[in-house]
């Protein structure tokens, strides 16, 4: 990306504080609309992380920019003793909170508020690392990445959901279209935040996918790096592990 995308351009905060401000806002309502905008393809993209994750037999799961916690949720399924979802936005952690509280899950997830840059945990501590649709947001993107290889325990495996531009026709044409029009349009209807779902949708254009992440990975230090596109290329899951 040749600049900083940003929820508000004409803020003069960092891009940390925009996320999370931006986030806060939208937490209410964010679940939903995220079920709207994915055609409730998101849940599916998530059951196979769900599925790779228990192959691993993890005993130690860190899930960063977790949100309202659905993949946190997901994991209480694998055999894991102790599930992190980090976040920097603390009205998501809240909503998440809740819903884990619901289904009686507190003493399996905590949900922490923190940085993904910043990863407040010690070296080789996670069998897994998680991060659905947040590696986009980070500041400093390599930073990011070295953060989730130092705590990562070797071995260990590392996923990424996060949205991608197809590349054939027609599904390029249509993907443009409705990230550009129709996503921002529905975001603007039922968001009090009138610019998160544009930040959503240029973020997501703009970001790195497919083989350019993958370059990315391999340069901070990943091995065994594979992206596989889903949904006509409308998303991709990256997995990648520690030496």
């Amino acid at each position: 990306m040749s600049e900083t995308i940003k929820p508000y351009q004409d803020s003069e905060k960092g891009k940390k504080e925009q996320v999370a401000q931006m986030f806060d806002t939208i937490s209410e309502n964010y679940d939903g609309l995220n079920k709207i905008i994915s055609f409730g393809t998101d849940a599916k993209w998530k059951q196979k992380i769900l599925k790779m994750v228990a192959a691993k037999k993890p005993t130690t799961i860190l899930d960063i920019a977790t949100g309202t916690g659905d993949l946190a949720i997901l994991f209480a399924k694998t055999s894991a003793s102790e599930i992190i979802g980090l976040d920097i936005s603390q009205g998501m952690l809240d909503i998440g909170k809740k819903k884990i509280e619901a289904q009686k899950l507190g003493t399996k997830i905590q949900m922490v508020l923190g940085d993904g840059e910043n990863i407040p945990y010690a070296d080789n501590y996670f069998d897994v690392i998680t991060v659905a649709y947040g590696v986009r947001n980070f500041e400093h993107l390599e930073k990011g990445l070295s953060e989730i290889l130092r705590t990562l325990k070797p071995g260990g495996q590392f996923i990424i959901l996060e949205t991608s531009v197809p590349t054939k026709f027609p599904f390029k044409q249509g993907y443009y279209v409705y990230t550009n029009f129709i996503m921002p349009a529905i975001g603007k209807l039922f968001s009090k935040d009138k610019k998160a779902y544009a930040y959503l949708s240029t973020s997501a254009q703009n970001f790195p996918f497919g083989e350019v992440l993958n370059n990315i990975l391999r340069k901070i230090g990943f091995i065994e790096v594979v992206h596989l596109p889903q949904t006509m290329g409308v998303a991709t899951i990256y997995t990648a592990s520690k030496q």
